[in-house]
């Protein structure tokens, strides 16, 4: 048996090869499937509405500004103020030792003394004219002393002014009487019930009246002075009222301690 050569090997190889290529590049056949076919239909809806659009324009259109008149501020020249100095007050010397109260009466409580030869400042009088209200040189702690004590370096105390002080205030737990008045012609009766004090700080009771007497207002004070055994019960003060004045007679009442008053409470003071 003949064994093939090497041409017809060579043959046989070339030979698949093409076989292969040609299998190779052959149309394959689509494969038919049962899943049927699913058809999507799109459609666009066009919405169109009608707009009116307004638009604004912006024109520059130059102005010319007329400049107004300035107006200007011309000031008025104030007048100089006229300084008016306050008037000196007169001085006097102290002719005796003597005591210098809180009030225009030798029953205040008192507040100071002034030894024989000191200067003091007279600020105003009494309205009855008998006490002078007095104070240091160039003006603190006033305080009254009688007229007949002290020496003016020029005029008379007739010719001072009427001033009226304010009194001080205790600090102790007195309070004022409740009063009841009542009148009888030009007889006013203030009556009261007692206020306890100790013996020690018992210094009475004050009433300071504004009162008409011989057709003149005046202000009148007036000092119920109990010992600590009278100062029981109840108290009772006349005082002379008159008609024929203007203004409307009043009064006021406090109790006097050692250190100072007690607020003042108002008499109901009836009219003439």
């Amino acid at each position: 048996m003949n064994t093939p050569g090497p041409f017809y090997k060579l043959c046989l190889t070339l030979g698949t090869a093409l076989l292969a290529l040609l299998v190779s590049c052959s149309p394959s056949r689509p494969q038919t499937s049962n899943t049927p076919a699913v058809q999507t239909l799109e459609v666009t809806q066009l919405v169109t509405r009608d707009v009116t659009v307004e638009v604004t324009r912006v024109i520059e259109v130059p102005v010319t500004v007329t400049p107004s008149a300035t107006w200007q501020f011309t000031p008025t020249p104030s007048l100089t103020p006229t300084i008016t100095p306050t008037p000196e007050l007169p001085q006097a010397s102290i002719l005796e030792y003597t005591d210098c109260l809180h009030g225009p009466g030798d029953f205040y409580i008192y507040k100071t003394s002034y030894p024989a030869g000191s200067r003091v400042e007279v600020v105003g009088r009494s309205q009855d004219a008998l006490w002078i209200n007095i104070q240091e040189i160039h003006g603190w702690n006033a305080c009254w002393i009688p007229a007949s004590r002290a020496k003016l370096d020029s005029g008379s105390v007739a010719d001072l002014p009427f001033v009226y002080t304010a009194l001080p205030v205790t600090r102790y737990d007195y309070r004022s009487p409740t009063t009841t008045a009542s009148r009888d012609g030009d007889v006013v009766t203030v009556s009261w019930e007692a206020v306890w004090m100790s013996e020690t700080e018992l210094r009475g009771y004050l009433i300071e009246a504004w009162v008409c007497q011989e057709e003149q207002f005046i202000f009148l004070p007036v000092n119920v002075a109990p010992t600590y055994e009278e100062n029981v019960g109840t108290i009772t003060v006349e005082i002379t009222d008159e008609a024929g004045c203007s203004q409307p007679s009043h009064a006021r009442i406090a109790t006097a301690t050692k250190r100072g008053y007690t607020l003042f409470e108002k008499i109901f003071w009836p009219p003439p």
